[in-house]
């Protein structure tokens, strides 16, 4: 399978730089990951609504720009629909018989995604109640993915 991470902007820190190469060499036994990052807009403080609204719909013709489209893309989103570990495993070996080959997660930039975003998924997911850097939830998914296919393969993860 083949699996795409479109995300805005780059990773800047170290300690995640590290934790994302760490997944990314754990995930070679499992899947073709691609990770493709888009160039994240400046945001200046005190931006009006409008010009937040604007700064993410740039954002979004980006990512929409990058996606596949023979792919099921799955956008991470606060709002979207909250999945457990093996939900997501589940989630993703169903995919797999209804003969996809190849999955987008969607990671927006420090506003979030824009609705355009929203619309063009196939899947809303929300990772957690809580709110994550949109650096963080890139290791976070990295994880994940993981762990699915550890699931999916039926083997033991202890990390």
């Amino acid at each position: 399978m083949k699996v795409n991470l479109i995300a805005v902007g780059s990773l800047k820190s170290d300690y995640l730089q590290l934790g994302v190469a760490d997944f990314e060499k754990r995930l070679q036994n499992y899947v073709d990951l691609k990770i493709v990052e888009v160039k994240a807009k400046k945001i200046r403080k005190n931006l009006s609504q409008a010009q937040k609204e604007q700064l993410k719909e740039e954002e979004a013709e980006k990512l929409i720009a990058k996606l596949s489209n023979s792919s099921y893309s799955i956008a991470l989103d606060s709002q979207g629909k909250p999945m457990t570990s093996v939900g997501l495993a589940k989630s993703i070996g169903n995919l797999q018989v209804q003969g996809y080959s190849e999955l987008d997660f969607i990671i927006g930039g420090t506003l979030g995604l824009h609705d355009l975003i929203k619309e063009e998924a196939d899947y809303l997911l929300s990772l957690s109640h809580l709110t994550f850097t949109h650096e963080m939830v890139r290791l976070i998914i990295l994880e994940q993915i993981y762990r699915a296919f550890k699931i999916i393969n039926g083997e033991e993860y202890h990390r």
